[in-house]
């Protein structure tokens, strides 16, 4: 009977590994030459995390977040953000209704499974606190009601690089809500030769085919969270975040949140592989993601002109990886 159980197990990993591999071929399909951002940020939402991409306009951000809602059949909203962006204009408002002598919630365009916040560091402070709010808590309270957003529920921001026109920092405690900062960068000469072909010409854009639905995905999630972590790594991933909090360059180093969430993506990572256990290289690909936004540099790494990327290098390189870890028996 535990045989029998196993092998059902096990059919149902490889089922759900062929989905993966099939959601991310329809997604790289649309956003060409860069697999691993893909990956990245589908890691992210097996992990059940938000996904902060800053980079500068053109390079396919848009792109990246409506072919994942296609793929995955998941309601997606797009909001541009601007100074002049209210809370309301994100969260939805209630209005009087004469006829029923009551009010009634209008839903904002944050109630969707797939959100993209558009150049998030444009918008006010209070904005962007509004939308904190439900990235954290999963629900938008307008009015002292609470209505909790659809599941699952992913906002994938943007945001223009530091010190350009019209933007400011976000705080510390929002960056801390995504699960991971990428860059997707300018794609290679050949991968832009090809993305010249498919916008210009008369060549239509490739039609991304659904692979899952919101469900589906929902069971992927309970999957990921199952993959199998050992002692071993677990220390070693509390090390790395340690080494981040004493290291002579960084005046911030992150908090036990980044540790879960580089937990999690180290697992969402192996379950891509195909594995049902976490390995060190699994901590070791997703830990600059998950850490560079939660660092905060000192004044002496700002003189010495030491970026976040390469105190992260230091820390991966100084730290030992475990030797020994079990891989899960099922």
């Amino acid at each position: 009977m535990i045989n029998a159980e196993k092998t059902e197990r096990r059919g149902q990993a490889g089922s759900a590994h062929e989905k993966v591999q099939e959601v991310l071929q329809e997604v790289q399909r649309a956003v060409k030459g860069k697999d691993s951002c893909v990956e990245k940020a589908f890691a992210a939402i097996l992990a059940g995390g938000h996904i902060l991409i800053e980079d500068v306009p053109g390079v396919g951000k848009t792109t990246l977040a409506v072919a994942f809602s296609r793929a995955m059949a998941l309601e997606n909203q797009r909001v541009q953000f601007t100074p002049d962006v209210q809370p309301s204009d994100i969260l939805g408002f209630s209005m009087y209704h004469k006829d029923k002598g009551a009010f009634s919630y209008h839903p904002g365009p944050v109630m969707c499974n797939l959100f993209l916040a558009d150049e998030i560091n444009r918008t006010s402070p209070k904005t962007q606190s509004a939308l904190l709010e439900v990235m954290e808590e999963g629900c938008v309270t307008v009015d002292g009601e609470s209505h909790p957003v659809p599941s699952p529920f992913i906002v994938i921001a943007t945001q223009n690089p530091k010190g350009s026109a019209g933007t400011q920092l976000l705080p510390d405690s929002q960056l801390d809500r995504f699960m991971i900062r990428m860059r997707m960068g300018y794609p290679s000469m050949e991968d832009e030769i090809e993305i010249a072909r498919g916008k210009s010409g008369r060549m239509p854009a490739p039609e991304i085919c659904q692979v899952l639905t919101a469900r589906e995905l929902q069971g992927l999630q309970s999957l990921t969270e199952r993959v199998f972590v050992h002692d071993n790594i677990y220390k070693y991933i509390v090390r790395l975040a340690e080494a981040t909090r004493n290291n002579g360059y960084v005046e911030l180093g992150i908090s036990p949140r980044g540790t879960i969430a580089c937990t999690r993506m180290a697992r969402a990572r192996a379950f891509i592989q195909g594995r049902s256990y976490v390995i060190p290289e699994d901590v070791v690909t997703v830990f600059p993601d998950v850490a560079g936004h939660r660092l905060r540099l000192n004044t002496k790494a700002r003189v010495a002109h030491v970026s976040e990327e390469a105190v992260l290098e230091q820390i991966l390189q100084q730290e030992k990886q475990p030797v020994s870890f079990l891989k899960h028996s099922d």
